[in-house]
């Protein structure tokens, strides 16, 4: 590989696909870091160079970045459950510890550092932004709070050590080549097949992953060194995305709304058989704290200070469903409607 490379950790995933091919269609030369487990759906046609490394290993990934001039570190363990909570914590903490370090070591002169819309605090009845950072005891959930220690880890080396990074916080991406899927593609598939007779009512920020993969490349050239900027979209109803996914795909919404309280001890359950077999499960205690509060981020810094700009959230959900479908992962058409 020839010219100053771009690292980028975690192409085989979800967003770290995306934004290795917007780096990639603006001329970088990509070199992708994956683990040797990693699913390869999203690396068939990947338009770079691949390396193996356990994010984990400073050492291994001081040799994957060899070379490297610019770092976008997106991979990270995104699971909301887990058989053992800690493992996520431990993953993302030790990962970007590694990650950071090994940075510091290559010389890198520009990191971007992927965190989340989770390491900050929701303002019920309004909309959040950067101002509002959440400590540990104040996110709910271990990968919210595995999240909010990897990015005070980053911040504490900007301070310290003078790491060149910029921190970009998406809030609920969506989209094509969502391979596992994620939490919130796991909601489109479960509802294109009909399988969400009811819902709790909750509000989020829907996003195409796209877009938050070119917020990535913004970042990179116009944020400020130990800044956060968010990258979101629109701010949706549960109720309204579900519409939405049921309009494309020919089925009825559902118009049942379940209250949250009567459902923990469903959820309880749910967690217990799913420790026992190892399944995840659909509803979990978390999830249902997380509910109570409606998960509106304002994406205005990203816009006034990185150009930064969404599709509307509609599109998001026809471009994951049209890739789903694509992949066998939900049916081409139902009830005589068809997904474009």
């Amino acid at each position: 590989m020839s010219g100053p490379i771009t690292i980028v950790t975690g192409v085989a995933g979800f967003l770290g696909s995306a934004v290795a091919r917007v780096l990639a269609a603006q001329g970088r030369a990509v070199r992708g870091v994956v683990r040797g487990s990693s699913s390869r759906v999203n690396l068939a046609d990947f338009p770079g160079e691949i390396v193996e490394a356990d994010l984990r290993d400073e050492g291994a990934v001081r040799e994957a970045m060899r070379g490297g001039v610019e770092l976008f570190h997106v991979a990270a363990d995104y699971r909301l459950w887990a058989r053992d909570p800690g493992e996520i914590l431990r993953n993302n903490e030790q990962m970007t510890r590694a990650v950071m370090r090994a940075a510091l070591a290559e010389g890198i002169g520009r990191v971007v550092y992927t965190s989340s819309v989770a390491t900050l605090k929701p303002l019920d009845g309004g909309v959040a932004d950067e101002t509002r950072p959440a400590s540990v005891a104040e996110a709910v959930g271990v990968y919210k709070q595995s999240k909010v220690v990897a990015e005070r880890l980053v911040e504490d080396m900007v301070a310290r050590d003078g790491l060149p990074a910029i921190i970009v916080q998406p809030s609920t991406p969506i989209g094509p080549r969502d391979v596992k899927p994620t939490p919130t593609g796991r909601i489109l598939v479960e509802c294109a097949h009909g399988r969400m007779p009811a819902y709790v009512e909750t509000g989020l920020n829907l996003v195409h992953v796209e877009d938050v993969a070119r917020g990535h490349l913004l970042a990179a050239e116009r944020g400020q060194i130990g800044r956060r900027y968010i990258l979101g979209g629109q701010d949706v109803t549960l109720g309204a995305m579900l519409a939405e996914i049921c309009a494309a795909v020919g089925r009825k919404p559902p118009r049942v709304k379940l209250p949250v309280a009567p459902l923990f001890p469903l959820a309880v359950g749910a967690e217990l058989w799913g420790r026992m077999t190892g399944v995840e499960p659909f509803v979990t205690v978390d999830a249902l704290k997380m509910a109570r509060h409606h998960m509106y981020f304002s994406s205005a810094r990203a816009q006034a200070e990185l150009g930064y700009t969404a599709r509307p959230w509609q599109e998001a959900v026809r471009d994951a469903l049209g890739w789903f479908a694509a992949e066998g992962m939900i049916p081409a058409s139902a009830e005589g409607g068809m997904i474009p």
